[in-house]
């Protein structure tokens, strides 16, 4: 078999020459550029490295086995991106059900320097912002990520979440307003 360049094909020429021949190099190829983005992504999401690994898996089961259903119009990173999101949501959700309510007065005193408690070093700073992106509720922790830490635009944020962009900015503003609330309350404990 000749080996074949794909670095020039866009997403969509891949996806369109897998659903026609269903070769799974065409495909692999999809891997190989968002496997990555994606790990990262559910990372970002779920917080645990193993988590994001078999989420990883699931989420190009997932791929593989709806391709057909994508909208060619858009473009393929947003489905991929959307699927990752929801997928991760969904899983903290299940996770969340499962799990032990988090103790964030003891996880914190637990991390602050003994001396001068009033007088926060950067370290507690990061201690009370990761107890409060672990507290936040999960769509809430999803969307500030998107804007914050993925730098995405509001219209990409729509498009992932099907909102309307007015919808997008009135969900981040209360977001961030209900981050700044608990961050600072985990900060006085």
């Amino acid at each position: 078999m000749i080996a074949v360049d794909y670095i020039k094909w866009t997403d969509n020429t891949l996806v369109e020459e897998y659903l026609l021949t269903q070769h799974m190099a065409y495909f692999d190829e999809l891997y190989k550029r968002y496997s990555n983005k994606v790990y990262f992504k559910c990372y970002s999401l779920l917080g645990d490295y193993t988590q994001a690994e078999d989420a990883t898996q699931e989420i190009f089961l997932k791929v593989v086995l709806s391709i057909a259903g994508f909208n060619r119009k858009s473009k393929f990173s947003t489905w991929l991106y959307s699927i990752t999101y929801n997928f991760c949501i969904d899983e903290l959700r299940r996770l969340k059900k499962n799990k032990m309510v988090f103790d964030v007065e003891g996880d914190i005193h637990g991390e602050l320097p003994d001396d001068e408690e009033d007088n926060l070093t950067s370290e507690a700073n990061l201690v009370a912002l990761q107890a409060t992106l672990d507290v936040i509720d999960e769509a809430d922790r999803a969307i500030l990520i998107m804007k914050y830490q993925d730098n995405m635009m509001v219209k990409e944020i729509a498009d992932i979440l099907s909102l309307s962009e007015s919808a997008v900015k009135m969900r981040l503003k209360r977001a961030k307003e209900k981050f700044k609330k608990l961050f600072l309350d985990i900060l006085r404990q």
